[in-house]
């Protein structure tokens, strides 16, 4: 079955049932859950359904997914890839951590830590940090964006492009091997792209769910991301794209 008949099936069944799992979805289509997380991905790009964890329910305008929400989604894998990214922080690194649900995991993951400092334009991580006092938080301001509870927009990005970091671990809404680490608002790439150019390594922190997806503007470059770290249910034809393209890839 191809691409366009599996998604007119997953709609079909959505105005039947009122909501999908990915794994009812896998067995009706006989195709694999990575298969079916992309059609719903791309079908809620679309605007044809909102995504859920595990699964969707019918699209409503009138309702944004709030970040608690995001933050539930891939929970389990997020927290692994959060504790895979602490291993690479060591005493006397300065970190630039950007916004998202899994740098704040990291954030709460580095926040017993001591000698190193921390560069965000989110106040999440930002909070995470409010406990320990032998890390040196440098928050930069700017314009909140309240759909991510960070600081974007010129302001920010010139305050960024001022610092230097040994490492920046960024999240995004997509990453695809022929393309880079992507996000669907000029304000938050624009602010990654400057965060990103600071940084001596560049490391992309990506669950399943956003692997093989392409937002509509492009933060960073596939051959510009040194490292990767993601989890076991990234489909396998895409991380191999991205070490082909030099990125190292880390399976936590």
């Amino acid at each position: 079955m191809i691409a366009a008949q599996r998604r007119n099936v997953i709609i079909e069944t959505l105005e039947r049932d009122g909501a999908v799992s990915i794994s009812a979805l896998a067995e009706r289509l006989e195709t694999s859950a990575v298969t079916v997380r992309r059609d719903l991905d791309q079908l809620a790009d679309a605007g044809r359904l909102t995504r859920t964890h595990g699964g969707a329910v019918p699209f409503s305008s009138a309702r944004e997914s709030t970040y608690a929400e995001k933050l539930e989604q891939a929970l389990a894998e997020k927290s692994a890839i959060a504790r895979a990214a602490a291993k690479h922080v060591h005493s006397g690194d300065v970190v630039a951590l950007g916004p998202g649900t899994t740098t704040e995991l990291l954030a709460k993951e580095l926040s017993g830590r001591s000698g190193i400092r921390i560069v965000t334009n989110s106040l999440l991580v930002a909070e995470a940090m409010v406990s320990s006092p032998d890390i040196e938080v440098i928050v930069i301001g700017g314009i909140l964006r309240h759909s991510i509870r960070a600081f974007v927009g010129g302001g920010t990005v010139s305050q960024l492009l001022g610092l230097r970091a040994d490492t920046v671990f960024l999240s995004g809404n997509g990453l695809a091997g022929d393309f880079g680490l992507s996000t669907p608002a000029f304000p938050v790439a624009d602010t990654d792209r400057a965060m990103a150019a600071g940084a001596g390594k560049v490391t992309a922190l990506v669950d399943h769910t956003k692997v093989g997806r392409r937002s509509s503007v492009l933060t960073v470059p596939s051959e510009e991301i040194d490292r990767l770290i993601t989890d076991s249910g990234s489909e396998r034809s895409e991380l191999d794209a991205l070490r082909t393209a030099g990125v190292d890839v880390e399976v936590a």
